[in-house]
């Protein structure tokens, strides 16, 4: 009974969320209130469990930078920056796009991709707003952009960190092997946009010549709180790439600078936590639960039970289907507990493999289909949901259809080049 309740309550509040009859934060809140007053899960599974509950790492890293991006917006840094890229474009609005795609996919790497992606979307609504371009294809662009990129290494992508604690995976092993292809995939991304975003470069001529004749270092009015916030985000960043060295998890470190930030500046609290998308945190909170729920009555570990049993034993056969069904699931359930939840049985099919190149392979398909799989709906990565809420208290929401039905084409693509790089790097050529 409890099976079926959770999977008519996850079905249910997706379909709200999809089809955006009422907010997607309610749609999951009262999701969640459901699974608890049910009893499919209890308060320790939902607020206390690290494999079924609420990941307070998501939500305190993302509280952590939220406050910090605040901060820092009152600097006018972003002003530079979006003055500075329209220039260095010469007005172009696709030239743009690409620029900001490739800092995002590049920064992603180095960075988590919601902490990229914080920083990276005011500057993008600043950009669009003076060349009088929607901003939406951009923000699309640069998340998706955020989550191929983020591939390349340990940290950038959550779900990457997972596998790496599982698996014994290094900071080096993911740049060997997940770089090479996040490269090739880049280029073919950044060589679609044209295609993809068709219909929406198109700038005010007289917007484009303002910005031209702007002097970006004019935009920085308060150049002491910048140089507090540029110490405080280097030191911030260390951490995060040092993260095996210094044994601090992303949302502690993100949670320290915060503070550290807060107590420098002398910001007031209206002031900084007016940049927290609390809408985007209760939501995460809820998709949790639910999703903790379909975990502890055993759903996801069926289904994915289900795929194992399929490969018959055959290494490539489960490189490839392990693949696709992340790239499915991970964009429906998001992709952070489905990796949580899948690992254990990768573990298993990777023990029972007696060549240990193809063995290990089972985790670059994981990390692949997760990390791509993020782009294929609106939910299916952190980066996705950060950037709709930031959208919508912009005033120029996203909805679910408009990112997923260019999440689907990305998705598609990256996956099937993802798929021939497997083969021949870990069996061809192996």
């Amino acid at each position: 009974m409890t099976t079926a309740i959770a999977i008519a309550v996850f079905v249910v509040a997706y379909l709200l969320i999809a089809t955006e009859r009422i907010p997607k934060m309610v749609a999951a809140l009262a999701g969640a209130g459901v699974v608890l007053a049910a009893g499919v899960v209890g308060s320790d599974e939902a607020f206390y469990s690290h494999d079924t509950g609420i990941d307070w790492d998501v939500v305190f890293l993302l509280f952590g930078m939220m406050v910090i991006v605040g901060i820092l917006r009152r600097t006018g840094v972003f002003e530079y920056v979006a003055i500075w890229a329209a220039k260095r474009a010469k007005g172009s609005p696709l030239r743009v796009m690409i620029l900001l795609v490739l800092i995002t996919a590049v920064a992603s790497a180095f960075l988590d991709n919601v902490t990229t992606v914080l920083l990276i979307a005011p500057v993008t609504l600043l950009v669009c707003d003076r060349l009088g371009v929607n901003p939406v294809p951009f923000l699309i662009a640069e998340v998706m952009a955020s989550n191929i990129g983020g591939a390349a290494t340990l940290i950038g992508d959550p779900p990457n960190i997972i596998i790496g604690s599982r698996a014994g995976l290094t900071f080096n092993d993911f740049l060997v092997n997940m770089a090479p292809i996040v490269v090739i995939e880049l280029i073919v991304f950044t060589l679609i946009l044209p295609w993809l975003f068709r219909g929406s470069f198109d700038a005010d001529p007289d917007r484009v010549a303002d910005v031209m004749a702007l002097n970006e270092r004019e935009a920085i009015h308060d150049p002491a709180l910048l140089i507090k916030c540029g110490v405080v985000l280097a030191a911030v960043f260390t951490a995060f790439v040092g993260h095996s060295i210094f044994h601090l998890e992303p949302s502690v470190v993100a949670l320290l600078g915060a503070g550290v930030l807060v107590l420098i500046s002398k910001t007031r609290p209206k002031d900084y936590l007016a940049g927290v998308e609390w809408e985007t945190l209760l939501f995460f909170a809820g998709l949790f639960i639910m999703v903790g729920a379909l975990i502890h009555t055993g759903v996801i570990g069926t289904l994915a039970g289900w795929a194992a049993d399929a490969t018959g034993g055959n290494a490539l056969v489960a490189v490839m289907l392990i693949l696709g069904v992340s790239a499915v699931l991970s964009g429906v359930i998001d992709n952070i507990p489905y990796v949580a939840t899948m690992s254990p049985l990768v573990a298993d099919l990777s023990a029972g493999i007696a060549d240990p190149v193809q063995a290990e392979a089972l985790w670059w398909s994981l990390a692949l289909g997760a990390d791509f799989g993020g782009n294929l709906t609106a939910v299916g990565a952190s980066a996705n949901v950060v950037v709709l809420g930031i959208a919508k208290r912009a005033g120029t929401p996203i909805s679910f259809w408009e990112f997923t039905k260019k999440g689907i084409v990305v998705t598609a693509i990256t996956i099937l080049l993802a798929a021939p790089y497997l083969w021949l790097r870990y069996f061809l050529l192996a």
